[in-house]
């Protein structure tokens, strides 16, 4: 009897992320590309503000994939933030080439800011145009990426519009687990609820692309009202919808590409750095738990336990935990199949929440006991 409840527990939690991946992927909508709508989106004037620390690998090639678009009025403004490489030297070979490129430097950064946030708010302060776009250095865009994602905020009345480029993934840590963005965002969060109100709990973006409303970028305060965090990601669409601005989601991943990170020791330091401003809350960590754990983790492992013999169960418990089990892959197949993600990460996908799931209780350990992880030379 308990195993059977035990199993049909299971088979709930497995099938919460596959209902909502499934209604998701419906709403996880392109940026438009009505002709008539980028004909409008071009006669925009926008910022592209591109925070910059130590990118010689990935500079050159994101100011060349921004510069594509044909808008003499575009201006390109890079914060060179401290950087201890060639950043800044590359960029003003990029200056010489095409005047629509500014270099400003960065000032000691200020008790109580984070690197980035400090980085971004200079760059919107230097910014002279109604719209402001925040790049990360390591995104690359197609020609028609900017007007396009102008098109659909204007389109949908949006304040604060951010898209999720495609991963790129090299190294098995990386395939395993970067792709996990989409399973729990898609998973877990319900767009359609997000789209119909501004209440801060629905927050969600991607700090690596975020297009804004100039006047309701000032209006909330923008990064400084998210200075000392890590996570613009979920912090700054917070701070719009403190002030009841409209946020939206869309899938970037036919105009934006990025790799964040380059190996297994990027992707563990990356993930722990802003864990506890998200999942790994005091909040959320103990529910998110019961939450990935019961649904990729604990299907499989009962289920093998089942097979081999080490927990006896009848033909109906043995259904119901091969039926978890299945609902389990499922929601990563789907997005696997979407978004072009690895195959290798998804085999393994019970895999990548326990790893995920391990790294989201190290974070809370860590800021529990006052320690903070290191990122770009910075505490």
């Amino acid at each position: 009897m308990i195993l059977t409840l035990y199993a049909v527990v299971l088979v709930l939690l497995a099938g919460l992320p596959v209902a909502m991946m499934f209604r998701n992927l419906a709403l996880f909508n392109k940026a438009t590309n009505a002709t008539n709508l980028l004909a409008m989106a071009d006669e925009e004037k926008v910022s592209v503000l591109v925070p910059a620390r130590n990118e010689e690998i990935s500079i050159r090639a994101a100011l060349e994939s921004i510069l594509k678009y044909g808008n003499e009025s575009l201006e390109v403004i890079v914060l060179d933030d401290c950087s201890e490489d060639r950043t800044a030297r590359i960029v003003q070979q990029v200056m010489l080439v095409d005047t629509r490129v500014r270099l400003i430097d960065a000032i000691p950064l200020p008790e109580g800011w984070n690197g980035k946030q400090h980085a971004c708010w200079r760059l919107a302060k230097a910014a002279t145009h109604p719209w402001l776009l925040f790049l990360d250095a390591d995104v690359r865009f197609t020609r028609d990426a900017i007007p396009r994602m102008i098109a659909q905020a204007k389109v949908n009345n949006i304040d604060l519009l951010s898209g999720f480029p495609t991963q790129e993934t090299g190294t098995i840590a990386e395939k395993l687990l970067i792709p996990l963005m989409h399973f729990v965002l898609l998973g877990y969060l319900p767009i359609k609820q997000m789209r119909t109100s501004t209440d801060p709990s629905l927050s969600a973006g991607c700090g690596q692309l975020m297009l804004a409303k100039s006047e309701a970028y000032w209006r909330c305060d923008g990064h400084r009202a998210i200075q000392a965090s890590r996570h613009d990601g979920i912090q700054l669409p917070r701070a719009f919808r403190n002030h009841e601005l409209r946020t939206d989601i869309f899938d970037a991943s036919d105009l934006a590409r990025c790799r964040m990170y380059q190996n297994c020791s990027q992707v563990v330091r990356g993930l722990l750095k802003n864990a506890t401003e998200g999942i790994a809350s005091n909040k959320l960590i103990f529910v998110f738990t019961i939450l990935l754990a019961g649904a990729a983790v604990l299907p499989v492992l009962s289920f093998l336990l089942v097979i081999a013999g080490v927990v006896p169960a009848t033909n109906l418990q043995l259904s119901l935990l091969a039926l978890a089990t299945v609902l389990s892959w499922a929601p990563r197949v789907m997005a696997t199949m979407r978004f072009a993600q690895s195959w290798t990460g998804t085999l393994l996908h019970p895999l990548s929440v326990l790893c995920f799931l391990i790294l989201q209780w190290v974070a809370w350990s860590q800021n529990f006991l006052g320690i903070r992880i290191a990122w770009r030379g910075r505490r």
